[in-house]
């Protein structure tokens, strides 16, 4: 009888702690949710406000995936380099495994979809019509225009991705290799520089709001004096380029030339240079015409290729 009563005494004292036990998970405080940042962006198209870092991000500009590129992120979803397929070389290897999602003047709306993308970075001049369509896909940037404002867009993009500090570091180390390259230049910035774009688009010559226009202008070249004429309230691209027919070949002299040519203007480029105006340039005689990339002198616009034309401007100037 004496054990039987131990044991139910044994049996009861379990029940009780397990009562007890139960009672203190129901009344124990609940963890507490992870807390989640955000940040708010001002923008070409208004604020925007981005929860926590974007990890998952969509570039629909080429100036933009360069941008991204330099701070170490790689896109899900990029627009294709210009007549490229898709990348173009010099940020091919960086972009394996990138989606295609059309190019900068016709987006692929569907497919960015698809991606599930946290942050769409894009351009006001380029798909302003698109914004809101975007936006319900995803908290979306744009920056203002394109042209000559690269390194003011790269401010923005580092700002959207959270990385302030990091473009900061980028853009320092492109100013002192800017620095560093005038110091070796030295008198030789203080020639008068003319940039042309050979295209059937039609042919222009680039001032100084344009991307390679930048970059001589933070090393102080100065511009052909005579081209001021050209830049006036009445051309309709302002300091960014002027449409040029063969009368205004003379225009394009300096001390020293630049040009390149779009990807389909082979035939564009040697019918000019082969034309008596060209060929009577001061700049031409004098063998101070460089021909150099279309790419990474204008269409790839971002801080990349703004790194590589500082080689090849100092290869082309110690040459002589």
């Amino acid at each position: 009888m004496k054990g039987t009563l131990q044991l139910l005494f044994s049996i009861l004292s379990l029940f009780v702690i397990t009562a007890c036990g139960n009672t203190n998970d129901t009344t124990a405080e609940p963890e507490a949710e992870a807390e989640v940042t955000s940040y708010s962006v001002e923008h070409a198209m208004g604020s925007t406000e981005i929860p926590d870092t974007p990890e998952r991000v969509v570039i629909l500009t080429n100036e933009g995936t360069e941008a991204l590129l330099a701070l170490g992120v790689t896109p899900v979803g990029a627009v294709m380099s210009w007549d490229h397929d898709p990348w173009y070389e010099h940020i091919s290897t960086d972009m394996d495994g990138v989606e295609v999602v059309g190019d900068e003047n016709e987006v692929n709306v569907e497919k960015i979809a698809e991606l599930k993308p946290d942050l769409i970075i894009g351009n006001k001049v380029r798909q302003e019509d698109l914004y809101n369509q975007l936006n319900e896909i995803a908290p979306t940037v744009f920056s203002e225009d394109l042209a000559g404002d690269w390194k003011i867009n790269f401010e923005l993009y580092a700002q959207a991705l959270n990385l302030v500090d990091e473009g900061q570091e980028v853009m320092a180390d492109y100013d002192s290799k800017v620095e560093e390259l005038k110091t070796t230049l030295g008198d030789k910035v203080n020639q008068e520089i003319s940039i042309v774009r050979f295209s059937s688009r039609p042919t222009r010559i680039y001032y100084t709001d344009s991307f390679s226009g930048v970059v001589f202008e933070q090393l102080g070249f100065k511009r052909a004096e005579h081209q001021e004429k050209l830049f006036t309230e009445d051309n309709p691209m302002g300091n960014f380029a002027i449409e040029v027919d063969k009368e205004l070949i003379p225009e394009m002299d300096a001390d020293v030339l630049f040009y390149f040519t779009y990807a389909d203007s082979i035939a564009v480029e040697e019918e000019w240079t082969s034309d008596p105006l060209w060929e009577n340039l001061n700049v031409v005689k004098e063998d101070n015409a460089h021909k150099v990339s279309d790419i990474t002198w204008n269409a790839a616009g971002g801080v990349i290729a703004a790194n590589i034309m500082l080689d090849e401007i100092e290869e082309i100037f110690t040459q002589e």
